[in-house]
């Protein structure tokens, strides 16, 4: 299976890494491939999914023991004094001499031997059984993946939080430089004569009003920080530091039809579901197979002596076989009422299923034409970008020379910041909606898994 492959090789991956003494170094920035094996490793999520699957590994073995022999050894010591005899309706008729010889006198009983139990016949519930749990534990494998895949697409978030706030923060901080470079113009053109007070005191005033705003971008990169150690588990101060850049990677997609027919057969969480509406059919065989015959056979071996020297003595040993025969008749409707609840469970799993299909599709949907709108999002900001950034050269060279104003400047500044922000979250938006559409499709969601010939 596909997604099994991927779970093998994603936690050779990760055990690989830490086998090899891979963890995360203050000083040594970390990839987006590094974030995510170590939240793979690490994260509780992940490692609860893991010991849910290894407790079914459990489940299994258990179920199957029933189908095979079970021995156990017995023994038993007894001291006892029974007058049942003299107690008995007929003692009266037995002859004196014979009375007077049955006196009751305390006894010895030893008892030693092995049971051997096996059922013959059980109209398949044992065999249902094991099927039941086998398809669970494959359930649980397929909801492990989903998992991984959730916490991959997690830690792909915040990364790129990060990427966004460091981003964001490296222009708050351009236009700020830009401010105090235009604020030293004003005070020189004012010194020499050809700028106003007004100038200058409308400068300060934009220096000032923007370091409130590189205070709130440097507290978001501390925020986006602490979201990605979250992930990683490491301590939610330590100072992780990653490499990357928030660029627009573009992604050649199949058509919606074709990623949607894909993610039927490779999603997870739908494999996951159509293993819990297996599990209920094999749950409703079970309560179909009750009140049916059902054989099964017990054996004992051993030794009964009043002495134990006698013990391993073959005059002494004793053994019987059973075989038990068990056929109910009348149940006060329980088996009706365990049928009932097993076809609810059906329909229920069914319902479930075909929901979770819908609400699949429509994800996958919804991403791609995010991905699509973040694509002209995308071109438009650039060009912008571009005539924001002509527009600032020719305000900033016309202020110098008394042809613009300290407005004029600012309102260029503004605007290329505007949009320089807008071309950073659209190529934010798009590579989460990418992002979101391999999660919703069931695929790899790194580009460099993507990639992989």
């Amino acid at each position: 299976m596909a997604f099994l492959s991927r779970i093998l090789a994603a936690g050779a991956l990760a055990a690989g890494l830490l086998a090899s003494g891979f963890a995360q170094n203050p000083g040594q920035p970390l990839t987006l491939q590094d974030a995510v094996s170590l939240a793979l490793a690490r994260n509780p999520e992940v490692l609860v999914a893991q010991e849910q699957l290894e407790e079914l590994k459990g489940r299994i073995t258990e179920v199957r023991s029933g189908a095979f022999p079970q021995i156990s050894a017995d023994a038993y010591g007894l001291r006892v004094r029974d007058p049942s005899i003299l107690n008995s309706s007929s003692f009266d008729k037995v002859p004196k001499e014979f009375r007077d010889a049955l006196v009751p006198v305390p006894a010895n009983l030893f008892d030693m031997g092995f049971v051997v139990k096996q059922p013959i016949f059980t109209a398949g519930k044992v065999r249902t059984a094991i099927r039941l749990a086998e398809e669970t534990q494959r359930e649980k494998m397929a909801s492990l993946e989903a998992v991984r895949q959730r916490v991959t697409f997690r830690v792909f978030q915040a990364f790129h939080d990060l990427l966004l706030a460091e981003e964001n923060l490296a222009v708050v901080r351009e236009t700020y430089e830009q401010r105090k470079k235009h604020l030293e113009q004003a005070r020189n053109r004012f010194s020499n004569g050809v700028a106003t007070e007004i100038d200058v005191l409308r400068s300060e005033v934009n220096v000032a009003n923007t370091e409130p705003e590189l205070i709130r971008a440097q507290n978001r990169v501390k925020l986006a920080r602490s979201a990605l150690n979250n992930l990683i588990v490491v301590d939610l101060e330590a100072p992780t530091q990653i490499v990357g850049k928030l660029d627009y990677r573009a992604w050649a997609v199949s058509d919606l039809v074709q990623i949607q027919s894909h993610a039927m057969e490779a999603r997870p969480e739908i494999m996951a579901a159509r293993r819990q509406l297996q599990e209920a059919r094999y749950m409703l065989s079970l309560s179909r197979a009750e009140n049916k015959l059902s054989i099964d056979m017990e054996g004992r071996w051993g030794y009964s002596v009043r002495e134990p020297k006698n013990f391993f003595n073959k005059e002494f040993s004793r053994w019987n076989v059973t075989f038990n025969f068990r056929l109910p008749f009348y149940d006060s409707g329980r088996k009706a009422g365990l049928v009932a609840q097993g076809l609810s469970r059906v329909r229920a799993a069914e319902h479930g299923l075909a929901q979770l299909e819908n609400n699949v599709r429509l994800e996958i949907k919804s991403a791609y034409e995010d991905m699509q709108s973040s694509v002209k999002a995308i071109a438009a900001a650039k060009l912008s970008v571009t005539q924001a950034e002509r527009v600032l050269t020719m305000m900033q060279a016309n202020y110098q020379y008394g042809a613009a104003t300290t407005l004029d400047v600012v309102d260029s500044q503004t605007a290329l910041t505007m949009a320089r922000n807008a071309q950073i979250s659209a190529t934010y938006d798009y590579e989460m909606a990418k992002a979101r559409l391999r999660l919703a499709a069931g695929s790899p969601i790194l580009d460099q898994e993507v990639n992989q010939p």
